[in-house]
């Protein structure tokens, strides 16, 4: 069988007159057919170190371990609550695609986009701008995460809010709407809510809409959701800093309780407790005292923490009784007795001062 083949292989090449004696040399020593026999199992996987030579990884300039570090470098792992740089490069009428290095594009949806209202996405992004995004939720079964802008602004809205009220700030607001309960408003993007009973006396709650109030904090409670604010605290407050114990003011009785009755003093409230109407005893305020009265009242007490304002009328009685039986002698009279009334205060913080001067040092 050698032979043949052989010999054919002769007949070809005298056919073709190949001159070429390199050639004739080669035809004619045709190799063994065992010698071109192979076994599967002695082929080596595409990937076995058997395949390459061992200097293949060394000429390249890094090592397999290298080459493992570089891939964990590019193998990301998303989780909810993360927050990743992106970049925008679509924007959609739902929402916006956001390349973050992931394999599949990620998706914000338009309600996302932003804490306050938008009128579309172009208000907030543009195509191409880079930034923070929240990560929402796990990977659909496209591979797809669903990111949001708003998440991240909730959250340092929140750290703002309580920051402001640990500073005790008095902050300003538009009334964007009003209910039977009260008003609303917002900070740094957050609904917050005036009770009724926290909006000044001179302000119809229902002519609020539109109006900036000044404002102080109430309550802060992320958890609940609940940011809680009030207009007559802040305006309290800015009176009390023009407001001193011992001076009288001109008020009018807005409202009559068992306890005493409240006096508008240019917009905020004080209280006038029943013990504090005469030096003669009364059993109901109502005795004495009629809504939309004028009075003259003094301060005898000023707490702006919790943004309540003392009155007395005792206090400016010449004669013991005088509320009852002759007020408008009160009123005259009011600004002479609180003369005496100061200079009875600085004579009592006169001696408090000597007795304690008078008090030896333990040893």
């Amino acid at each position: 069988m050698i032979e043949n083949s052989s010999e054919t292989i002769k007949e070809i090449s005298d056919d073709k007159e190949i001159e070429n004696s390199t050639v004739k040399e080669n035809t004619s020593e045709t190799p063994k057919i065992e010698d071109l026999s192979f076994e599967s199992k002695d082929i080596p996987s595409a990937d076995s170190s058997s395949s390459r030579r061992n200097s293949d990884l060394d000429s390249a300039g890094f090592t397999q371990e290298d080459f493992a570090s570089l891939l964990g470098k590019y193998d990301y792992n998303f989780k909810p609550g993360d927050l990743v740089n992106g970049t925008v490069f679509a924007l959609e009428p739902k929402g916006a695609m956001i390349d973050i290095g992931a394999k599949t594009a990620a998706f914000m949806p338009m309600q996302e986009v932003s804490i306050n209202r938008v009128e579309g996405l172009s208000d907030v992004l543009q195509p191409s701008e880079s930034r923070e995004f929240f990560i929402m939720s796990e990977e659909n079964e496209d591979g797809q995460l669903a990111l949001s802008i708003r998440r991240i602004e909730y959250q340092r809205a929140w750290e703002r809010v309580r920051q402001l009220q640990k500073e005790d700030a008095t902050i300003y607001s538009e009334v964007f709407a009003t209910n039977r309960g009260g008003a609303l408003v917002r900070v740094e993007g957050l609904r917050g809510f005036i009770p009724g009973s926290h909006i000044s006396a001179r302000k119809i709650k229902e002519d609020l809409e539109g109006e900036y109030l000044p404002l102080k904090f109430l309550e802060v409670d992320e958890e609940r959701n609940r940011l809680v604010l009030s207009h007559r605290r802040a305006l309290v407050e800015k009176k009390m800093n023009r407001l001193e114990v011992g001076e009288v003011v001109v008020g009018s009785v807005k409202g009559i309780k068992p306890y005493g009755a409240f006096i508008d003093i240019g917009g905020v409230s004080g209280l006038l407790h029943i013990s504090e109407i005469s030096h003669e005893h009364i059993e109901t305020p109502h005795n004495v005292l009629n809504v939309t009265d004028q009075m003259k009242v003094m301060i005898i007490d000023l707490d702006s923490e919790r943004g309540r304002i003392s009155l007395s009328t005792k206090a400016l009685e010449p004669e013991p009784g005088d509320m009852l039986t002759d007020p408008q002698k009160v009123f005259d009279k009011a600004e002479e007795m609180a003369a005496k009334y100061k200079q009875m205060l600085l004579e009592q913080t006169d001696e408090n001062d000597e007795q304690t001067a008078d008090i030896p040092e333990s040893e």
